[in-house]
């Protein structure tokens, strides 16, 4: 098999799973790993070529952005500018349409593909959510999340001035309403309100009810464990009280990080433009031919 050779853009949790799960799949290569601090090859086996910029790099088809979701449009299009294909895990809901077109267009312009918001949701539920609209296309469906941590969240609370370190988790509260709350340590001189402010007015936290704590030590209180419940109760033609429930428990980064790759597999079936994960075929997440999968159905 002439296996297609990736790139990771970030080496923070994200990216040391899709490092994990690049080595299982048997149709991908690890070509190498862009961080800021190049010289920092902590956990990376010295045979993986790490460097600051893509540029450095030799033979790259894709690239997994595991950058922070407010970096991916800057990366994203400076790679597809080089005609190399990216996936990304961008998981600001409402801001995905918008960022779609942006990143058509760049991808179109580089003769590349870009698969946007690859992450679990938005991502694979967003796949599973879908089916259920076609199979009871009257009705509501409900998203629970957590209770664990929200990586996209913790992210945007360590970027807020003040913030040493975070930790955001997601409670769930029932019919998709949820409870953030949210453990910093403060750099010296900070006032909990003042930071606390700035993290419940950012689109990440200011539609939900949010609970700033803070604590010594975040690191004491970290498990990267996350789950979702999902229930739709609808009309299939005109027949009512159908329910379907979809529920899993998850390792947060490590499934990113596998959807990650299965999207960039998926990548080079399509045409040049930008994708969200319900426009992909799920056989094209798959490896091999499609008549090895088609046999299973």
């Amino acid at each position: 098999m002439n296996k297609k050779r990736i790139a990771i853009v970030g080496y923070g949790n994200i990216g040391r799973y899709s490092l994990e799960a690049i080595e299982t799949a048997p149709d991908f290569e690890i070509a190498g790993i862009v961080r800021r601090n190049s010289a920092d090859r902590e956990d990376i086996p010295a045979e993986i070529p790490v460097v600051g910029s893509i540029k450095e790099l030799q033979n790259v088809d894709v690239a997994i952005l595991a950058t922070p979701t407010r970096s991916v449009e800057e990366h994203a299009k400076e790679i597809l500018a080089m005609g190399i294909n990216t996936v990304d895990s961008f998981d600001i809901h409402g801001q995905i349409p918008e960022l779609r077109k942006r990143l058509d267009e760049a991808s179109k312009a580089g003769n590349a593909v870009s698969v946007l918001s690859a992450g679990w949701d938005p991502g694979s539920d967003s796949v599973v959510r879908a089916l259920l609209e076609a199979i009871a296309p009257k009705g509501i469906t409900y998203t629970n999340f957590g209770p664990g941590m929200s990586m996209g969240h913790t992210v945007a609370v360590k970027s807020k001035e003040g913030v040493k370190d975070a930790l955001s988790m997601t409670i769930p509260l029932g019919t998709g309403i949820h409870r953030r709350m949210v453990y910093v340590e403060l750099l010296p001189g900070y006032e909990l309100a003042t930071v606390a402010k700035s993290i419940k007015e950012d689109p990440y936290f200011a539609s939900d009810e949010t609970h700033v704590i803070a604590v010594e030590s975040v690191d004491a209180l970290k498990d990267v464990g996350h789950g979702v419940n999902m229930v739709r109760k609808g009309v299939s033609g005109k027949t009512h009280s159908q329910r379907f429930e979809f529920d899993m428990a998850i390792n947060n980064p490590a499934l990113t990080a596998q959807i990650l790759v299965a999207c960039a597999r998926a990548s080079f079936r399509l045409s040049p433009g930008c994708y969200t994960m319900i426009e992909i075929p799920v056989i094209d997440l798959l490896p091999g031919e499609h008549d090895q999968w088609i046999k299973l159905v």
